[in-house]
């Protein structure tokens, strides 16, 4: 059952304009945030109103070109990483129906002389729209910076230097995700928009989305409508953090509904962004966070392998 409360909502700019008590009252709230729920609201994130609009016009007029368009840009063997993703090929762990969605992804790019330049796969231009990967690019390169502001402050909750994250995310594999939920036009049996699931990477930034639908499940296994205000992004937590947390931050399992009977007829925007490091990062649990209340939970794994595993789950590789 679904309950209507907000999600504590926090100011970037507490952490960002070096007055040290905002500061730490900032990592004090997220912490206590994401180890109760995983999600926070963020305001004065760097996403200027022109620049979040601009990028849902060119992510709507790309979903509205036709479907042959569309499927020159699915390439079965970037495995679901880059370019487009045609409905029904993602599948949530544990689900077995495919959600109702199809979407787009822009990735990282790197200089060539990079380490990781030949692990990543190359990004996918679409000729039709000459203005839609540089206006993804664009939000992609501020939300990696929004992110990083994020995980600093979330270094110092966990007592780890404030710097702890930034070599093992410079470059990483993140992924801007443009999402469309068409309208539904028949009964859907079982299938909802997005299935319960957890996010794999480290902490997920949603830039806003067009219609409700957004709702993750309370530690006691409530589930809550989010409901962010205008010029703010939802932050959440990641199965990756959390396993490198032995889950004192916690990763909510969360998932968009199908509307009304009576809003069948209508399309939903999304946009997250999910904030990846390089494929090499340790996830092991971190030793300040096992104890004898709380003993280690997780194997040891890198963050390439566990990505590898879980794109494998979704169904987006063989």
């Amino acid at each position: 059952m679904s309950t209507n409360k907000n999600i504590p909502s926090l100011d970037l700019n507490d952490f960002t304009n070096n007055d040290p008590k905002k500061k730490d009252n900032f990592v004090k709230n997220i912490g206590i945030a994401y180890e109760k729920i995983g999600f926070v609201a963020i305001e004065n994130h760097g996403l200027s109103d022109e620049l979040t609009k601009s990028l849902y016009e060119e992510v709507y007029n790309f979903f509205k070109l036709p479907l042959e368009v569309k499927l020159k840009y699915e390439k079965a063997e970037l495995n679901g990483q880059r370019g487009y993703i045609s409905f029904g090929r993602e599948t949530a762990k544990g689900s077995t129906k495919s959600d109702l969605k199809e979407f787009w992804h822009f990735g990282q790019e790197l200089a060539s002389n990079d380490p990781l330049f030949n692990e990543y796969e190359p990004n996918v231009l679409c000729e039709e729209l000459p203005h839609f990967n540089k206006t993804g690019r664009k939000a992609f390169k501020i939300l990696e910076k929004t992110g990083l502001n994020i995980l600093r402050a979330l270094a110092l909750h966990l007592n780890l230097p404030e710097t702890y994250f930034d070599q093992k995310v410079k470059g990483g594999n993140s992924i801007l995700r443009a999402i469309h939920y068409p309208p539904i036009k028949t009964a859907p049996k079982g299938a909802v928009r997005a299935a319960a699931h957890g996010d794999i990477n480290l902490i997920t930034i949603l830039m806003g989305a067009s219609a409700k639908g957004l709702e993750i499940q309370t530690r006691n296994g409530d589930w809550i409508a989010v409901t962010a205000l205008p010029k703010q992004v939802v932050v959440n937590i990641g199965d990756m953090m959390s396993r490198l947390t032995n889950n004192k931050l916690h990763s909510s399992i969360h998932q968009v509904t199908n509307p009304p009977k009576e809003d069948w007829g209508t399309s939903r925007f999304s946009i997250p962004f999910f904030m990846h490091p390089r494929s090499e990062m340790s996830l092991n649990c971190l030793d300040s966070c096992i104890d004898q209340q709380n003993p280690k939970q997780y194997e040891d794994i890198t963050a390439g392998q566990f990505l590898n595993e879980r794109i494998k789950e979704l169904g987006l590789k063989k």
